[in-house]
Formats: structure tokens, C-alpha cells, sequence
């Protein structure tokens, strides 16, 4: 037994080495992709020095003589901090993830395949003006450069087992193609949804639950709401019907409005330094690392002076996205408008590989195409592109899919323009050329100017006015043909309220709202209240006002439905029923106003106006649920909540579903079925704060490939204030992605925070480097810190 326990302990310790010895080289190699943060590099076609100066927080100042110098050193950077990022982004737009991930993603990348984005790019690469080509070449060698100087491949394609593939110039339009997917991809669902609804009901009960506008509306022309829709007699048979019983299964209970992102501009009249002031958050899905790469960019201005630019960049294109340039500042938000069409396809046995469409019969053209499967054979799938678009066929009926973006002025570099604009004129004159999809654009500039347009392709409708926001019928007729000329944009300068609002809302309710048409504008809850709320600073605000906006959690949209509760929860509805008596204490004692992380009440609220929704269009989503993507009745509406508003005042006794005796007890039905959600678990309604629910859930996206290593690729579990509805837009895994407030001229005052820090690498000091401000919505400097790094590049 001697000498086998002395075999035992030498085997043990051998084991332990070896352990050890793997987790040391594993140690060696994780750090062998981080980031160069010092030294010089000799670099063959420059045409001078080019210096990399990095902050406490990794946020990178580039400077440089010329232009096309910076780009390289903006692509070396992006590359070394984000490849990975950048490598997903491509591969998205161009339907190639499979190769990274295997069979899982092969679904997904049909879906995109679809729309043959990567032989798009090489032909609108062709189209660019030779500047920009110029620009992307020299970014590409940066790209590629940085990727190759890291002292191994970047760990995300260690971890499955690939490598990494080069940065071609095409790549960084397919970055843009992908922004596309993330901002109008949504589209089709939308509208095969309220295709749906235009088949189950009549054009009066369509008219009514399908609403163009509510009280909510807060439109940037002030223009007056149009009178409500007539109520008709009769819902539709499917209304309040075959509703899923298990409350376990109310996915939208738990949903977070996944629409988002504020800006808004204060004129010099209005601000205390005599500039306009542009406050912008971007609302998206949040992961590590995080949408936006910070950058400061010293490039070569007018009069061979020097300009600064400052904002957020999107790894893979050599732009600031949204910032200030010292004379003009500029953000974004989606514009929600409707930029795609869905042209039922008529087919015919008797004409073999024809379509009709309402130009007549055409033949459609065959595209091969193969998707590389990692691990497996390649996939392959035929394209059939008709003159309206790729042809896609769900729920047995066949469409042309119309889209801006397929058009190959849907992407272009003239964003990057706006490095140079002094005016608002200049800038608002820019933004339509931009080759993004299509946003909300605010600018204000040093004079204290300020105005909004749209920064982005608009469709050109044959037939103003047209409703094309259902699948057209009569093959197409009256879809969009060819691009809006930038001239004929929407424009507003220099409201008289001194301030400019948008939040995905709708726009304009007079002239100019026909042609944007209506891709699923939020609300309005979220507009009104920012709007409010910035108007309530009064005149000479600064930057910590406005900014200030941007963390509005009030509750002002949720106090009408937790006043509903209250008002059904009587006596005689909490006789016998503690757990409805204790669910009215949450919206009593547990409510504070806002969307607090300690708000029982608030979370009670929520969870019965979503309860509401699943009683009355649980049957229409269970039947939606057969089409391809996210189709269901809120995203043919976000309105619906102002339809079911005004159903609970009227109660009218043809849209009360038929096993209820009255509306107070379909109510009650709404409260029990929030008790039995809330309640899941065993756990005390008690416990069930806001914050429980609204936990920070984001992360690397290569932590679904590597389980074991999640917790350190994952933000931590910080409870979140804030809703949609509201300006303060936070979810699990989405918000805002961004917030920045700042004065042109005056970015020595500019405030800024983002989740997630520059770098891409759990091992670097940058990955979660100012994450805790932005979850306490605590705001640093817009410019970087004094530099701690700095690498410089020398021809």
C-alpha cells in the first residue's frame, strides 16, 4: 500500500502539472491577442507620422497630416480592440456565419443569403468615388496589419477552432449592410402581421386597431393628432380568443420594447453658452463588446489647419458614426419609416420559371449560392431575383422583397463628411447623400443653430401618400421606384420652442409625413416625455441638463395602467382573494414612481397591461406565430396599448370577449393572470421587484461557444432603472447603447458613458473599463483623458 500511495500522489501531482501547464499555455495565449499599446511601427505608404494615444479608459486620439494616414491607424486599432466584432458584422450582412458557428446558424444566413449583400458590396465598392476608395484601402491595411501584429489570432477563433480571415474593402460596406438587418430587417414580420390583420377583420375594425396616430404622438411639426378611428360595433371573431392558458408562456410579459434611441438638440437661445447643445443615445442590443468603439480623430482640416473629431465609431468603417466636430454636432435615432415593400408574386403552371408581377410576366434571375458550414458539407440555395427584388416565400404565399437596401446607393461612405460641415445648412445638406439606413439626423452647431432631417436612402413613391406598410397587392402597384432626390427631404430648422425631439416616434403628422410612411414608429410615450422634460430645463440649460433627460425613469406612461389595476382591485374584487389584496398593496406601497429597481409596483403595473394584451391578442399571435421572423400584433402596432386604453374607458359590448361577464372581469382575469406569473417559482409577490426583472444579461457572444469561460465574458448582474416608454430605455440585453451630450466648440464640456469598455478582450483592462458609470448613469468626459499609451506609426 506504501509504494502504491506513492503512485498515487506522483500520478496526482503529474495530473496537476499537466493541468497546470495547460492553463498556463491557455494564460499565454489569451494574453498573446491583446492590444498594442506602445512602441513604434515602420510602415510602408504612409505619407508621414501617425501617433495612437491612448487614456485610463483605452480611448484612442489618432492624429495625423493626412487623411488616409488616420484611416490606416483607425483600422489598426478597430482591428486589434474588435476583429471579431467586425469579423460577425461582415458575416451577418453577407450571410456567412455558419462558417464560424456550424449548422446552428446555417438558418440565419438564408435568411440574409437572401439578399446577396456581398456581391452588392463589390459593385458598390466599384461605385465609390476614388477618395473613398482610397480610404477604405488604407483602412483595409490597417486592418489587416493589426490583425497580423497580434501576437496570436485573437482568442474568439482559438475557442472554436478557426482563423481568422482577412479584411477586404467590401467588408466595411457589408458593416454598414449589417446596421440594415439590425434597424429594418424587422420589416417583413411587420407587415406580414398586418397583412394578416388586413385578412381577419374589416377595413373599419383594421382602421381601428391598426391606428395612425394616438394622444401620445408627440410630432415635431406640433401638428394635431387627426381624430381617432370610429370604434366599430363587432371585434373581429379571432379577438380575445384561443388565449394560451399558461400564464408560464407570456413571453410578452417579460418583454422589453425593443424599439429605441433618444436625441434632441437645445438652440443657443436656450443654452447658457450661446451653442446648441445635442444630446444622442443609441438604443440597441447590448453584448460585449459593446456596438460603438470610442475615437478621437485630429485630421486634417480647412486652410491646412487641423479639425477634431470626436464621437463613436463602428468597428469596421473608418467614420465617427455620431460626435462633434468643434463647428457642428450630429446623433441619430432610427427613423422607423417604411423603406421596404413585401410584392405578392403571382406563379402559373402553364409558364414555367416566370413570375407576374404588375409590370407582367418576367423571368427571374438564378443566383447559386453555398454557405460554408463549419464542420460539415456546405449548403447550398437559389436566389431567384425578380425585378422587384429576391423572391421569399412564407405561409405558402410568394413575395419580391422590396428594400432600399438593395439599391447600391444604400451604402457609401459621405457620412464621413461630416467630419468637415461648419453649419447646421451643411450638415442637414449632407445627410440625406449619407449611405446608412435611413435615421433621424438632430445637428446643432456653434452659432447655436439647430435642425432635423433624414440621414439616410428614402424611397420614392410612385403614389403619395400610399399605405405601403401591408404586403402590396395587384403584384406591387403602388410600391416605391427608385430614391427620393436629397432636395425634396423633409427639413426643420430653428423651431420657435428652441428644441428638436425624436424617439423612433412618428415624425410629422402635416406635410413631409408621406415620405416616410410608417415602418413601425414607436408610441410616442417616450418623445412626449423627453420632450416635456427638456422643455421643463427653461432657457440657458447646459450640457448636465440635457443630459440629464436622458435618465428620465418616471413612470408616467405606467401610472394610467397601475391606476387601472387599482380601480378594478375593489372591495368586492379582494373579498376571498389575498393574493389580489396583496398584489393591490404592491401598487399601493410598492410604487414609486418610476421604473426603479426596487419598484414592486412598478413591475405589478407592467406585468398587467402585457396581461391585457395576451387576453385580447394571444389568438392572432398563437396564428402568427406560422410566419417567418417575430411577427405578432405588437409589432404590427406599437400603438396597441392606446387601442386597449380606449376599449377599458368605452367598454363597448361588441368587442368584451365573449366569456366575460363584463370588462371589470376581464380585468380581474388580466390581474390573476399577472398573480400567477409573478408568483411562479413559489416565490412572494413581495420579491418581485423591477430590478429582479431588469438584471444586466449581456455578454461576449462567443460565451455561448465557451460555457465554462461566461463569467468572465459577461457584464455583472447590476439591476437596471428604466423601461421603454420612458427616456431611461433599459432591458436585460438592450438600452442604451450610448449616451453623449455636447456643446460644438465646447467638447472640453462634453459628457459621456457607454456599457462595456474599448477593448473586445476579457484579460484587458479596457473590457469593462467605465461600465459601472454607465449603469449608474454617471457621466464622464466626452475627450480622452491625458494619454497613458502611445504607439506611434512612422513611413
Amino acid at each position: 500500500m506504501g509504494k502504491l500511495g506513492i503512485w498515487i500522489k506522483r500520478i496526482l501531482m503529474g495530473v496537476l502539472a499537466l493541468l497546470a501547464l495547460v492553463l498556463l499555455v491557455l494564460w499565454f495565449f489569451l494574453r498573446g491577442s491583446l492590444a498594442e499599446l506602445d512602441g513604434r511601427r515602420n510602415v510602408p505608404g504612409l505619407s508621414g507620422t501617425v501617433t495612437v494615444s491612448r487614456d485610463a479608459l483605452g480611448v484612442p486620439s489618432v492624429a495625423g497630416g493626412d487623411r488616409d494616414d488616420v484611416a490606416y491607424a483607425t483600422g489598426f486599432v478597430h482591428a486589434q480592440d474588435r476583429f471579431f466584432q467586425m469579423d460577425l458584422l461582415r458575416r451577418t450582412a453577407a450571410g456567412e456565419l455558419a462558417e464560424l458557428f456550424g449548422e446552428k446558424a446555417v438558418k440565419i444566413d438564408k435568411g440574409h443569403r437572401l439578399h446577396r449583400f456581398r456581391a452588392r458590396a463589390a459593385l458598390a465598392l466599384i461605385g465609390l468615388p476614388q477618395s473613398d476608395r482610397r480610404l477604405l484601402e488604407r483602412y483595409t491595411a490597417g486592418v489587416n496589419d493589426g490583425l497580423n501584429a497580434l501576437g496570436t489570432r485573437p482568442f474568439e477563433y482559438g475557442l472554436i477552432g478557426v482563423s481568422p480571415r482577412s479584411w477586404e474593402p467590401e467588408d466595411s460596406l457589408l458593416v454598414v449592410w449589417a446596421m440594415y438587418f439590425d434597424l429594418q430587417g424587422a420589416t417583413p414580420a411587420r407587415e406580414l402581421a398586418r397583412g394578416w390583420f388586413r385578412d381577419h377583420g374589416s377595413a373599419e375594425q383594421l382602421a381601428f386597431l391598426l391606428p395612425e396616430s394616438t394622444k401620445w404622438d408627440a410630432p415635431l411639426d406640433a401638428a394635431e393628432a387627426p381624430p381617432a378611428a370610429p370604434m366599430p360595433a363587432e371585434a373581429p371573431a379571432w379577438w380575445g380568443q384561443n388565449v394560451p392558458k399558461d400564464p408560464m408562456q407570456i413571453a410578452m410579459i417579460d418583454f422589453v420594447d425593443g424599439v429605441g434611441s433618444n436625441n434632441w438638440a437645445v438652440a443657443g437661445s436656450r443654452s447658457a453658452n450661446g451653442a446648441a447643445i445635442v444630446s444622442d443615445d443609441m438604443h440597441l442590443g447590448i453584448r460585449l463588446p459593446n456596438t460603438w468603439y470610442r475615437m478621437q480623430l485630429q485630421i486634417p482640416g480647412d486652410n491646412g489647419g487641423t479639425r477634431r473629431v470626436v464621437g463613436v465609431t463602428l468597428p469596421g468603417v473608418p467614420a465617427v458614426v455620431a460626435g462633434s466636430n468643434g463647428h457642428v454636432a450630429w446623433g441619430f435615432t432610427n427613423s422607423y419609416g417604411d423603406f421596404m415593400d413585401l410584392v405578392p408574386v403571382g406563379e402559373d403552371k402553364g409558364r414555367p420559371g416566370e413570375v407576374r408581377l404588375a409590370t407582367g410576366w418576367e423571368k427571374p434571375a438564378m443566383h447559386e449560392e453555398s454557405i460554408a458550414v463549419k464542420g460539415g458539407a456546405p449548403v447550398t440555395m437559389t436566389v431567384r431575383e425578380s425585378s422587384q427584388g429576391p423572391l421569399l416565400e412564407t405561409d405558402g404565399k410568394l413575395y419580391a422583397v422590396h428594400w432600399v437596401a438593395h439599391e447600391l446607393l444604400a451604402v457609401n461612405l459621405n457620412l464621413r463628411r461630416m467630419e468637415l460641415v461648419t453649419t447646421v445648412d451643411q450638415a442637414l445638406a449632407l445627410a440625406p447623400t449619407a449611405g446608412i439606413p435611413a435615421q433621424n439626423i438632430v445637428v446643432g452647431d456653434a452659432a447655436g443653430n439647430i435642425g432635423w432631417t433624414i440621414a439616410g436612402p428614402l424611397p420614392r413613391r410612385a403614389k403619395a401618400g400610399a399605405d405601403a406598410s401591408f404586403p402590396l397587392a395587384d403584384g406591387g402597384a403602388g410600391g416605391w421606384q427608385g430614391l427620393l432626390a436629397p432636395e425634396d427631404y423633409p427639413v426643420l430648422r430653428n423651431p420657435s420652442s428652441g428644441q428638436l425631439v425624436t424617439a423612433n416616434n412618428r415624425q410629422l403628422l402635416g406635410a413631409g409625413s408621406e415620405l416616410l410612411g410608417d415602418g413601425g414608429f414607436d408610441l410616442g410615450a417616450r418623445a412626449r416625455q423627453a420632450r416635456d422634460s427638456l422643455a421643463a430645463l427653461g432657457g440657458k440649460t447646459n450640457e448636465q441638463g440635457v443630459y440629464g433627460v436622458s435618465l428620465d425613469d418616471r413612470a408616467i406612461f405606467m401610472t394610467h395602467w397601475r391606476d387601472r389595476a387599482l380601480a378594478v382591485l375593489d372591495e368586492q374584487a379582494l373579498a376571498g382573494k389575498p393574493q389580489r389584496a396583496e398584489l393591490a398593496g404592491l401598487l399601493k406601497t410598492g410604487w414609486t414612481g418610476h421604473a426603479s429597481v426596487d419598484s414592486t409596483g412598478y413591475r405589478a403595473a407592467r406585468s398587467f397591461m402585457w396581461s391585457l394584451y395576451e387576453l385580447l391578442y394571444g389568438g392572432a399571435n398563437g396564428e402568427l406565430a406560422h410566419f417567418e421572423g417575430e411577427a405578432n400584433a405588437a409589432a404590427a402596432t406599437r400603438r396597441w396599448p392606446a387601442v386597449v386604453a380606449r376599449l377599458l374607458d368605452e367598454q363597448p359590448a361588441g368587442w368584451l370577449p365573449k366569456q366575460y361577464p363584463d370588462w371589470k372581469a376581464l380585468q380581474l382575469a388580466a390581474v390573476d393572470r399577472t398573480i400567477a406569473n409573478l408568483g411562479r417559482d413559489g416565490k412572494p409577490l413581495a420579491g418581485r421587484s423591477w430590478g429582479e426583472r431588469n438584471t444586466a444579461a449581456f455578454a461576449h457572444p462567443i460565451a455561448g461557444a465557451a460555457p465554462a469561460l461566461r463569467k468572465w465574458l459577461s457584464v455583472p448582474a447590476d439591476q437596471l432603472a428604466g423601461d421603454s416608454n420612458m427616456p431611461r430605455v433599459a432591458g436585460p440585453t438592450f438600452g442604451q447603447s450610448e449616451r453623449m451630450t455636447v456643446s460644438p466648440g465646447k467638447e472640453e464640456q462634453g459628457l459621456f458613458n457607454m456599457p462595456g469598455g474599448q477593448s473586445g478582450h476579457p484579460l484587458s483592462p479596457f473590457f469593462l473599463a467605465g461600465h459601472e458609470d454607465w449603469v449608474a448613469g454617471r457621466a464622464g468626459p466626452l475627450l480622452p483623458g491625458p494619454a497613458r499609451h502611445v504607439l506611434t506609426f512612422t513611413k
